[in-house]
């Protein structure tokens, strides 16, 4: 009897992890795959999303100490509030973090060689990222959960993902062909746009539940659409930056 119990324990988390892992995997091999130079070795591929893996380690504790200063500084329930919340609290903490480990395993790379890399690089660490995360919310909420993270949070981080690879693999090409200020301008916008996305999905996620959910969906359909335009895009335009 105990055996049994425990077998359906055990079986019934795998499930739920599988749930949680497949939807990152696929966004994950979607984009390595749309590399048309040069496929990047697997080992820098788990060694950024292990950077992923540790920079929702890092954005944790990061957004606990952000949030107890801003409960002891604004009143909750308010505008200003949840601007602060979601805009500087929580997306300077997970974006931060992710292009901490993003250049730390990456930027001088034998391996980064197109500006596409830049895309490879940061969709896998936000994806690493994404996937502990989702990990985290599926053990504690349970299978619905999943479902619903596998077509919005988890698409969400690879886009953010994508919009700071755009900028990421410029900053690059700018920085091999010694221009140093194009470089630090595209790595800054590579960073804040990432923020600004962020901030914005979780504030009309969390806002805008009188409207029905329509505005997020909106701009879920936006993001996806956008982020899958500039994947094509930069994959098809790539060219070698060394």
């Amino acid at each position: 009897m105990f055996y049994f119990l425990f077998q359906t324990f055990m079986t019934y988390n795998l499930i739920l992890i599988a749930a949680a892992v497949i939807p990152a995997v696929f966004l994950m091999v979607r984009v390595w795959r749309a590399d048309r130079l040069e496929k990047e070795s697997p080992q820098l591929m788990w060694l950024l999303v292990k950077g992923g893996i540790f920079s929702a380690l890092l954005a944790l504790v990061e957004e606990r100490i952000g949030s107890w200063i801003l409960d002891a500084a604004v009143a909750k329930e308010t505008v200003l509030y949840n601007v602060l919340l979601y805009f500087v609290v929580v997306a300077v903490a997970e974006e931060s973090s992710k292009y901490i480990f993003l250049k730390r395993n990456s930027w001088n790379s034998p391996e980064f060689t197109s500006q596409y890399d830049g895309v490879i690089y940061a969709v896998f660490t936000s994806l690493g990222f994404a996937l502990w995360e989702n990990i985290s919310y599926v053990m504690h909420f349970g299978f619905t959960t999943a479902l619903v993270r596998a077509v919005t949070a988890i698409p969400g981080h690879a886009c953010f993902g994508v919009f700071m690879g755009v900028f990421y693999g410029f900053a690059r090409k700018y920085e091999n062909y010694g221009k140093p200020a194009a470089s630090r301008a595209c790595r800054f916008l590579s960073l804040l746009i990432p923020m600004l996305l962020h901030g914005t999905y979780d504030y009309i996620a969390t806002t805008q539940q009188t409207s029905g959910g329509w505005y997020f969906l909106a701009f879920v359909a936006v993001l996806f659409i956008v982020s899958y335009i500039l994947v094509g895009k930069v994959s098809r335009q790539d060219k070698h930056i060394v």
